[in-house]
């Protein structure tokens, strides 16, 4: 297994609110550990949750010995959850701060994601499918039958996420197990990726020559191209069944 990770402040932000952790190896009793958060908020307290988010997570996971991969993630979740929200109330220049999540286990051939927001994990194989659920409020108007995807409106209100780690004192969590196969790639993003750049034009630069580590710039580079206007993170992970981890982001 490959991995690559960056962020990247984009063309319009002052501060860059996403947040990244990336590990071949093993954290607790995890193989390997994936994590991206994009924040929100004012001031710098988008950057201060995504920051926090990643970090809590971490620690509580390289503390674990539990096997039980989905508690494991929904403890690590849930505590990190609640040091948010009751930060953002004690501390006013913290008000209203909260975070996506997106975050990546692979055991054997099996992938465990868990997501809260609009943060997305893709699997590539011959196609690119999404396999995250994107908790926002025009995904949801579209699931009812409500709003048209890629409409005029979509487009006006596709920033706004229904859920968000540490703006409530509880948080929902969605969990997906994915079987992969040999040569899979595995992205995590921010939506400052996924709003500058369509599914084709990944699946066309993942697919495509080149190392990993240039893919993952090449997307970034697509992003900024494409206007920049966000934030953007990407994790890149090329699955080899049995092969040895090697982290290509050091």
């Amino acid at each position: 297994m490959q991995a690559y990770a960056l962020t990247d402040i984009g063309r319009r932000r002052q501060v860059n609110q996403d947040y990244i952790f990336e590990s071949t190896g093993p954290v607790g009793a995890f193989p390997n550990l994936f994590i991206l958060a994009d924040g929100m908020g004012g001031h710098r307290a988008g950057d201060f949750a995504s920051k926090y988010l990643v970090e809590t997570m971490v620690g509580y996971i390289s503390k674990n010995r539990e096997l039980d991969t989905v508690r494991v993630m929904r403890n690590a979740l849930m505590l990190s959850n609640a040091m948010i929200y009751h930060k953002s109330i004690k501390e006013s220049e913290l008000s209203g701060m909260g975070s996506t999540l997106v975050a990546a286990v692979i055991e054997g051939n099996v992938l465990t994601v868990c997501n809260v927001g609009d943060s997305r994990l893709y699997l590539i194989r011959d196609d690119i499918t999404q396999v995250t659920k994107d908790h926002s409020y025009v995904e949801e108007m579209v699931e009812k039958g409500m709003m048209q995807r890629g409409s005029e409106e979509y487009l006006q209100k596709k920033r706004y996420v229904t859920r968000a780690v540490g703006s409530e004192e509880d948080v929902r969590a969605d969990f997906f197990e994915v079987d992969l196969e040999d040569g899979d790639y595995i992205l995590l993003c921010s939506d400052g990726l996924t709003n500058m750049v369509d599914d084709d034009r990944l699946l066309s630069i993942i697919l495509g020559n080149g190392s990993l580590e240039y893919k993952g710039r090449s997307l970034v580079n697509e992003a900024n191209q494409n206007g920049g206007i966000d934030n953007i993170a990407v994790i890149l992970i090329r699955y080899t069944e049995g092969g040895d981890s090697h982290d290509q982001n050091r």
